[in-house]
């Protein structure tokens, strides 16, 4: 059986039970809204806790039944029968207990900012990032997610250059953050006559969406410089200018944003800015922690090809944990849990066996 452990259980179901006594107390609306957002944080591993106890009991209950000499055959039968099922459930709460325990990342709540890049491959690279984007959009669309548009740069036959956007909502960080590498497709372009399978790929970044309580950014560590925003023509050729461009002078991250108003230009280009240097620093106290992990899900590294997606056969690989589906047509129309839910496992499993060596 795994190891539990038990002090900590017991301090969780202590904290629990004094947050349930005060809430019913009739406390003010401010602490009533911190009281219960610790409650609903608590309440998964408690029940599992309290599940595990009354688990525990029944197998000490069982055991003793079957030490007893003077217990009858059939009910010596029935507790025979029953043991192999409790020991079962034991043996799954733990693993649950555990999950529940790991360490949690501070941004796994956030809303987060997508970036799509077209990479190698020219019109069929831009294509293929606008194939993801709509994918990620669907995806949100199932979970409730909104999906805001910052930034895009249209590629010359469609599809994207560069498209960058808010998703919101809660837990989407959790949910997406595993996604940021090099995505490569395998298939037939339209303009291709001969039928040559052709090779293109395209880079998502996924990080988390920062608030100014996450990153101060000073007013003299940024440079801002306003373009005119190159429109359709038309009526706003003589708009006045509205691009905006954020340079962060420590870092030499730019962040551009190129809508109609200038103002909003400004706010969502501090946005991307305020979450790339959150997502820079995480990055940079992570691998302090982590210099000698080698398992890349979880590890952010964007130069690293992530995922397969070939159209001939219908195949999706994630390289990262050998996993091949044959849905690739179900996955592009947004229905990708299973990759993302196996991304999490693996990276769990992994938490739990660092965990294991540490003990």
């Amino acid at each position: 059986m795994a190891k539990l452990p038990i002090e900590k259980m017991r301090e969780l179901e202590r904290r629990f039970g004094e947050i349930e006594a005060r809430m019913s107390a009739g406390p003010s609306a401010d602490v009533y809204v911190k009281l219960a957002s610790e409650y609903s944080e608590l309440q998964p591993v408690v029940t599992k806790i309290r599940a595990y106890q009354k688990a525990v009991g029944e197998l000490a209950d069982l055991e003793a039944l079957l030490e007893d000499k003077s217990v009858d055959r059939d009910m010596r039968e029935l507790a025979e029968l029953e043991l192999p099922d409790v020991k079962e459930r034991i043996e799954e709460l733990e693993n649950e207990i555990q999950i529940l325990l790991l360490p949690k990342d501070a941004a796994d709540e956030k809303s987060a900012i997508l970036e799509i890049r077209a990479g190698t491959g020219g019109n069929e690279a831009a294509l293929f990032a606008g194939d993801l984007f709509r994918m990620y959009e669907r995806y949100a669309s199932t979970h409730g997610w909104k999906v805001e548009v910052l930034s895009s740069s249209e590629g010359e036959a469609g599809g994207y250059k560069e498209i960058i956007a808010t998703i919101t909502g809660k837990g989407v960080f959790a949910k997406l953050k595993f996604e940021s590498g090099v995505h490569r497709v395998q298939r037939v372009p339209e303009t291709e006559a001969g039928g040559r399978i052709h090779t293109s790929a395209a880079t998502v970044a996924v990080l988390p969406e920062a608030e100014e309580i996450d990153i101060e950014i000073r007013p003299e560590d940024i440079r801002i410089d306003t373009m005119r925003s190159s429109g359709a023509g038309g009526q706003h050729v003589n708009t006045t200018d509205s691009a905006v461009r954020i340079t962060h002078l420590p870092t030499g991250i730019v962040v551009t944003s190129s809508e109609k108003s200038q103002h909003q230009n400004r706010a969502k280009a501090m946005q991307v800015l305020r979450s790339r240097l959150y997502d820079a620093e995480r990055q940079r106290a992570d691998s302090e922690r982590s210099a000698d992990r080698k398992s890349q899900v979880g590890s952010g590294d964007r130069s690293e090809r992530i995922r397969t997606y070939n159209f001939p056969q219908g195949r999706v690989t994630d390289h990262r944990i050998n996993l091949t589906l044959y849905k690739l047509d179900r996955m592009m129309i947004g229905e990708i849990d299973e990759v993302v839910d196996a991304l999490l496992a693996d990276y769990q499993a992994s938490q739990l066996a660092q965990l294991g060596e540490q003990q």
